[in-house]
């Protein structure tokens, strides 16, 4: 019959297509992912700038506890106006008052009572004229005037022909001109007998008095002052208390060293 071959022929068929199927596939265990392509690092990095958090707070600057920034020296501006006269000979090659050999060819300048070395712009308010000098000297030992130039400085401001003229006097840098120790002359004489006579009257409410010679152009001058004064605003005020009290018209300068061997 027929019937028994059709069927043994249809399994044949079958098992082959069975047997060409699992030839075909390789088994799951063999199959290997394939590596996605790599990201440029640029963009691995820009990845992490936007995405990442960082694991913990970086450190703030260790600071000392109580640490304390030390304040910046402060500017101790100084600026007056009054008259400016100026000196030359014959005081050219003698000692100024800090011990240097005056040079009338050289900037520099006498003042009552700022420091020595300190430097200081005048300005001839007349004419706008400015030079910049150092006080090397003390004076001038006239009322109206409150700095005696160099003859160069003079020179500079066009003040040698007037002889004196209106100027601003402004400290550069940071010096404290209030600072130091003061005194208050009251008096001075030719007669050095004149100068003991003040100094011994005064003698009995002030302390300490003493007499210093000056060598001028018209022979010595014996300068009588008072007191040893801690900051140039206490000193005005005892000016002002000699002026009322003594009727003297007192002249503060510095004093820039000890007190002469003359103090009684």
């Amino acid at each position: 019959m027929k019937l028994p071959r059709l069927r043994s022929l249809a399994l044949l068929y079958i098992s082959t297509q069975l047997l060409l199927g699992c030839a075909g596939r390789r088994p799951v265990a063999d199959r290997q992912p394939v590596p996605a392509p790599a990201a440029p690092a640029e963009t691995i990095d820009n990845a992490k700038r936007d995405t990442s958090v960082p694991s913990s707070t970086p450190p703030a600057a260790a600071h000392p506890k109580h640490a304390k920034t030390p304040p910046a020296p402060a500017s101790v501006g100084y600026t007056e106006e009054g008259n400016a006269s100026w000196y030359g000979n014959p005081f050219h090659g003698r000692r100024a008052s800090n011990g240097e050999v005056y040079d009338m060819y050289k900037l520099t300048a006498a003042h009552r009572t700022l420091p020595f070395e300190t430097m200081v712009r005048v300005t001839n308010l007349n004419n706008g004229k400015t030079t910049t000098v150092r006080i090397t000297d003390r004076g001038p030992f006239v009322d109206n005037r409150i700095i005696d130039l160099s003859q160069a400085a003079a020179r500079e401001i066009e003040s040698i022909g007037p002889g004196v003229v209106p100027v601003r006097v402004e400290v550069l840098g940071n010096v404290d001109v209030t600072a130091g120790f003061f005194t208050v002359q009251v008096g001075a004489f030719h007669d050095r007998g004149n100068a003991e006579r003040l100094r011994d009257r005064l003698s009995a409410s002030y302390s300490p008095i003493f007499i210093q010679q000056y060598d001028s152009s018209d022979g010595p001058f014996y300068r009588v002052r008072v007191g040893k004064i801690s900051g140039q605003q206490a000193a005005q005020d005892f000016g002002e208390k000699l002026r009322d009290t003594e009727g003297f018209s007192p002249m503060v300068l510095r004093l820039d060293e000890k007190v002469p061997s003359g103090v009684k």
